[in-house]
């Protein structure tokens, strides 16, 4: 449970969904002064989407004020997304948009407004010791969200409260129930909330230049097919490649210099060393190295233990593996863990 409010002004940053909007309530019942902020970001059905959040806040009784993030939003994600899968990359929004959007633009539009905290609905704790905020997993493994958050530095994360991070998927819907919202809160979202229903293929087909075909092949080079776009494959991917044989065939690699997509049998997808740039650490600083740590290499992965240390000069760190992982792709995120405790991250090369 979170602790009490002594009347801190706090920002919840609502977008209509259940998990936001009882987190606003969690915080009013605790006595803090609540006040509803939304992400404004060019979403198509913005007004739509405005008019659900603000029956949700009439229902709680609280102030509402929209926050247009659209320039930041579109530079730092839609850009990042589109470049990336064009690069051969798969990029992960979420991990990029908290740090520079979220947690950023919104954070310091909430500030300006008065808040002294912005909170959200993410399933992650936080827990201030000796002068520092450790970022830990929620407590729901089904939900547990830490992973998106890993960029988020000490003066961001002092600034946050997470208060479904002590709870389940299921008790956050009683209490849904309890406070009475449970038919004013919308769907669930997206996983990439500025998709709106439209595949990643068609996306960025709409908003960058226009893929050109290229060759299939495998690692000798040998021709297998044709392709559509490299940005409609992933490593691992199995489905959609129209090359029959006895076994499957995978993604093991994505070539974009020569606009090849490469194929090849599953034990081709297994790694057991990865390097990493752009690594963050959450404390401000890397701890003692080489260090063992667990690393999920994306958000659906369990975690495996490995070792990590720096791998040159330009900032890049290595991770080898206890064990060899299966499709490791280059633009996801890998994320080190201390038992529950975020220790940092970087992105896969």
């Amino acid at each position: 449970m979170i602790k009490p409010g002594g009347g801190e002004s706090v920002a919840v940053a609502m977008s209509g969904g259940v998990d936001s909007s009882v987190t606003a309530a969690i915080l009013k019942q605790q006595g803090y002064a609540v006040r509803g902020v939304f992400m404004a970001f060019g979403q198509p059905d913005l007004s739509a989407q405005i008019e659900r959040v603000e029956q949700v806040a009439a229902k709680l009784a609280v102030r509402l004020d929209v926050i247009d993030v659209e320039d930041v939003f579109r530079a730092k994600v839609l850009d990042y997304f589109c470049d990336a899968y064009l690069a051969g990359r798969t990029p992960n929004p979420c991990v990029v948009c908290n740090p520079n959007v979220k947690f950023g633009r919104l954070l310091a539009a909430a500030q300006e407004l008065g808040a002294e905290l912005l909170a959200t609905g993410h399933y992650a704790r936080l827990q201030h010791s000796e002068g520092q905020v450790r970022l830990l997993k929620g407590l729901d493994p089904k939900k547990d969200q830490s992973y998106f958050l890993h960029r988020l530095g000490q003066s961001q994360l002092a600034s946050l409260l997470f208060p479904l991070g002590a709870y389940t998927k299921e008790h956050v819907r009683e209490l849904a129930a309890e406070f009475g919202i449970a038919g004013v809160h919308g769907s669930e979202s997206q996983d990439v909330c500025f998709l709106q229903g439209t595949t990643v293929a068609a996306f960025l087909e709409a908003h960058g230049p226009t893929p050109v075909d290229g060759e299939i092949v495998r690692g000798d080079g040998t021709v297998l097919g044709r392709h559509h776009g490299i940005h409609r494959y992933t490593i691992g991917q199995r489905r959609g490649l129209g090359i029959p044989d006895a076994t499957p065939y995978y993604v093991v690699e994505l070539d974009a210099a020569n606009n090849r997509v490469v194929v090849g049998k599953d034990d081709e997808l297994w790694r057991d060393v990865l390097s990493l740039r752009q690594v963050t650490w959450n404390a401000g600083k890397p701890p003692q190295l080489p260090v063992r740590l667990a690393v999920k290499i994306r958000y659906s992965h369990s975690g495996a233990e490995a070792t990590i240390e720096p791998e040159d000069d330009d900032g890049r760190f290595v991770v080898r593996f206890d064990s060899p992982q299966r499709a490791v792709a280059p633009g996801q995120f890998a994320v080190f863990y201390d038992d529950d405790e975020v220790v940092g991250g970087g992105e896969i090369v």
